[in-house]
């Protein structure tokens, strides 16, 4: 089993948002049964068969072992991989371009660069699964509480021209066999829990006094060798 499966195909996505499937897939982190999972969930059997049939066209699940129960074979199926990740390039028309208008204080364009991040890195790491190789990447996650807004653009100001100066000293265009590399950092305000929301559910925040109507945040992209 995968860590990570990245979908890619619309129908695969569009089977893997179905709320039956979702919650078959869930189960399936351990190895079960139409009849085991059909008990497990509260579930007709034939129904839960259909929809391991669909997952399995899919390639979201797969037949883990086939046990012999007297005159009758059970397939037991677990899932392809932990959790899974839809690529924007599912909708690929109308996902979001960071070539179009790019913008460092635009919320919108952060969003772009994160979904082309998602999209490129899922594709990286298919393929490195399918070569059963590790794929290169390196990432840093970190918070930091400004005490003002114009703290904010100020750090934002001196984290661009660091990255910049960073990237100018690496990069080498005409390096034999170099290979390129995606580089994007980025600032966004974390939203706020809604209060009775479950878990992880977040919405608007109050605008700061003095700030932009814009969500603030700011990107550096680059393609060091």
């Amino acid at each position: 089993m995968l860590e990570v499966a990245v979908i890619e195909e619309p129908a695969a996505a569009q089977a893997s948002l179905d709320p039956m499937r979702s919650r078959l897939l869930a189960a399936l982190a351990e190895p079960g049964s139409a009849a085991m999972l059909a008990t497990r969930l509260g579930l007709p059997r034939q129904r839960v068969n259909y929809h391991l049939k669909e997952l399995e066209r899919h390639g979201l699940v797969e037949l883990a072992e086939e046990r012999r129960k007297g005159s009758v074979t059970e397939r037991v199926y677990r899932a392809t991989a932990a959790t899974y990740v839809i690529s924007p390039g599912v909708l690929a028309a109308v996902s979001p371009d960071p070539a179009h208008s790019p913008d460092q204080l635009s919320a919108r364009w952060l969003l772009a660069l994160g979904s082309r991040l998602v999209q490129e890195v899922g594709s990286l790491l298919t393929g490195a699964s399918r070569a059963r190789q590790r794929a290169a990447a390196f990432g840093i996650d970190a918070q930091v509480r400004f005490a003002s807004a114009a703290d904010r653009a100020a750090f934002a100001e001196e984290l661009a021209q660091s990255v910049a100066a960073l990237v100018g000293r690496y990069h080498d265009e005409s390096a034999p066999g170099g290979r390129n590399h995606r580089v994007v950092v980025g600032v966004h305000r974390i939203p706020a829990a809604q209060p009775g929301a479950g878990a992880g559910a977040a919405g608007p925040e109050p605008a700061e006094v003095g700030a932009p109507a814009e969500p603030a945040g700011t990107g550096a992209g680059a393609r060091p060798a």
